[in-house]
């Protein structure tokens, strides 16, 4: 209920909340819960995205999986492994590439390579049959496997046993599970030092470009052959760090990094006419992780 108590779905649920509460209750005890359908609506966030919202029994349930499962999986994840994470995030992702940066080049003082790859439509790809082995390899409690099962086959995308939606709770924990299998190849067997990944976005950073070119078809075939994923071919480069790194919304330079174009647009939108004190310093906080007294000025968010 946080933060949406007022949205007719929920004030119509929390109507009946006990009647609810409790046939939520022995459905799970007597393992006939059934997920039900989502309400499809399309964003743009700067690019278009569908979205899949579940109806409140269901986040109930997304819940109290996501609260189950996270701490047991966060413990295993590597470090360098940030969205949807608590004491993660994007800024907590930027600072690293930041100071990895900062030590492959000595510091500024010799050259940095930087391999960007993001995967093609990551959520929309994951297959279920490999989730689910992932999943069972790690969780003993077949009760929680049936009821994440439930969760998972409630959805499909190009065609059944495909794709987790965007709007689940359990999609951004289980996306994490199943990038952790490609997180450890990069780790365990490639040996990868420098290495960071937010989602499906990812960079690798190093002082020798051959290097960083031989790691590539090593990457592409273990997506492919291991978790049916291919990665985005106009959006895999190497980069040297001096020349500027888009990575999470910023591009990168060894001195300073500025906000991405496409995020000035957007934030330009939201804050047109009479935006709300919270939007404000919101893009305030946000605007403050980077060079950008000259777009805030212009926008007139400068003080």
């Amino acid at each position: 209920m946080r933060g949406k108590r007022y949205k007719k779905d929920v004030m119509i649920f929390q109507a009946e909340l006990a009647n609810n509460l409790a046939e939520l209750y022995h459905s799970l005890l007597d393992l006939s819960y059934k997920h039900g359908s989502y309400f499809v609506f399309n964003i743009s966030d700067p690019k278009p995205r569908t979205i899949h919202k579940a109806s409140v029994r269901d986040r109930i349930i997304h819940r109290l999986i996501y609260d189950r499962i996270y701490q047991y999986f966060d413990l295993r994840f590597i470090f360098d492994s940030y969205s949807c994470r608590k004491r993660k995030g994007t800024h907590k992702a930027i600072n690293r590439f930041q100071f990895l940066a900062r030590k492959v080049s000595k510091n500024n003082s010799r050259t940095c390579y930087v391999l960007k790859c993001d995967i093609k439509k990551f959520f929309a790809s994951i297959d279920h049959e490999i989730l689910f082995r992932i999943l069972k390899r790690q969780i003993a409690d077949q009760d929680i496997i049936h009821l994440i099962g439930k969760v998972i086959s409630s959805f499909h995308s190009t065609r059944p046993g495909i794709g987790l939606p965007l709007g689940n709770l359990t999609s951004q924990i289980l996306a994490n599970v199943y990038l952790n299998e490609f997180d450890m190849f990069i780790k365990q067997e490639l040996r990868v030092k420098n290495y960071i990944r937010y989602t499906d976005d990812f960079v690798i950073l190093s002082d020798k470009k051959e290097y960083l070119n031989n790691l590539l078809p090593k990457i592409s075939l273990f997506l492919e052959r291991e978790l049916k994923l291919v990665l985005h071919e106009n959006k895999v480069y190497i980069k040297t760090y001096a020349s500027g790194l888009d990575f999470l919304g910023w591009v990168h330079f060894p001195y300073h990094r500025n906000i991405r174009t496409s995020v000035k647009k957007k934030i330009i939108k939201k804050i047109k006419g009479y935006p709300m004190p919270q939007t404000v310093t919101s893009y305030h906080g946000l605007l403050g992780h980077g060079d950008t007294y000259k777009f805030q000025k212009q926008i007139g968010l400068a003080d």
